[in-house]
């Protein structure tokens, strides 16, 4: 949109989009931490998962901005159009099977509710029960204070703050001399550290469970964290980057659909992924920054609208799904997205 309507040339477009997606998920991760899990007693967003992705997430922001500065514009946008065609049929037919569930869910409610039979083989119909064990009703503050996790949130800073601090440093060194590639590569372990820890104790955690018959899945996947399926993650997680850093889309395009595949409930992806993504979106503002690549007034004034339309954004589809029972339109209206931007894309170049 900011190349087809606005007039912005590709690369600031990109920049500009990037500041877009740090307002808009920054605002959407404040609305997020005053929102209670649907479900069960722990945060709206997993913390596990966000420590496993945003490594290397923000790894593969750095990759892609380094390499939007020497790929051709139109090979960029043919992969682009390939991998959101690809994420956005997968979210879509997630959706629909979820749809279904949810249907089926539904009705099963409403014949319980319209058919009862007490203790003494009576019928009761239209009987409303309160549940025994009644959940209690938090504030807005206590929600908050008990979605945030202090020591994971500190290591994610962490983590950020070493990715910046390097992408600063390497802005004052002569481009692809010895201490540019040094400071790139360092990069690397600084990422893989953290992603390690995190998918060894995932691993622990998904053996100890299957050795005691423990059912119940670790963090919100469903999948078995083995070695493969981290390997996977780890992947995923660097094409999301990249994706990210080349052309200035979410790296949630990808993480996502990604987090809706291996299981996790649409409400805490959504969260998740929008968390997650406030921080691989900051590092790209700043590395745009660095380059000089975005107008600074446009910048802020586009940022402050982004975090308007994030926070009701959210807002109203929660109301949307509230009202009408059905988590699916979140993974639709996700999909939706995705191809809307492979087709915009598509588009402009052509």
């Amino acid at each position: 949109m900011l190349t087809l309507i606005v007039g912005f040339d590709t690369k600031s477009a990109a920049a500009l989009s990037k500041c877009m997606i740090m307002g808009a998920s920054a605002s959407s991760v404040w609305y997020n931490l005053r929102v209670p899990h649907p479900t069960r007693e722990v945060p709206i967003i997993d913390y596990d998962l966000a420590l496993l992705f945003q490594p290397m997430l923000l790894l593969g922001i750095t990759l892609g901005v380094s390499l939007s500065v020497v790929f051709p514009y139109w090979l960029i946008t043919v992969l682009i159009i390939i991998l959101f065609i690809g994420t956005s049929s997968r979210s879509f037919f997630k959706g629909i099977e979820m749809w279904k569930e949810e249907t089926i869910l539904k009705k099963e409610m409403v014949n319980r509710q319209e058919t009862f039979v007490n203790s003494r083989g009576e019928l009761l119909i239209d009987t409303e029960y309160e549940p025994l064990l009644p959940r209690e009703e938090k504030s807005k503050m206590q929600i908050l204070f008990f979605n945030l996790k202090w020591k994971r949130l500190l290591v994610l800073f962490l983590v950020w703050a070493s990715f910046l601090l390097l992408q600063v440093i390497k802005n004052d060194v002569a481009v692809c001399g010895a201490w540019f590639w040094v400071l790139f590569c360092l990069q690397f372990p600084v990422a893989l550290v953290v992603f390690g820890y995190e998918a060894v104790k995932l691993y622990r955690e998904n053996k100890k469970r299957i050795s005691t018959g423990n059912t119940e899945s670790i963090c919100e996947a469903s999948i078995e964290w083995t070695p493969m399926h981290i390997l996977f993650c780890a992947v995923c997680g660097i094409i999301g980057g990249t994706v990210g850093g080349l052309l200035g889309s979410g790296g949630g395009f990808v993480l996502g659909p990604l987090l809706l595949e291996i299981g996790v409930s649409p409400h805490v992806a959504s969260a998740t992924s929008t968390f997650v993504m406030m921080f691989s979106s900051s590092l790209s503002v700043v590395e745009f920054y660095l380059l000089k690549r975005f107008p600074i007034p446009f910048a802020l004034y586009l940022m402050g609208v982004s975090i308007v339309a994030g926070f009701w954004g959210q807002f109203f589809v929660r109301k949307l799904v509230t009202i009408l029972r059905r988590a699916s339109l979140i993974v639709f209206i996700l999909s939706g997205v995705i191809f809307v931007s492979a087709l915009t894309m598509g588009k402009n170049r052509h």
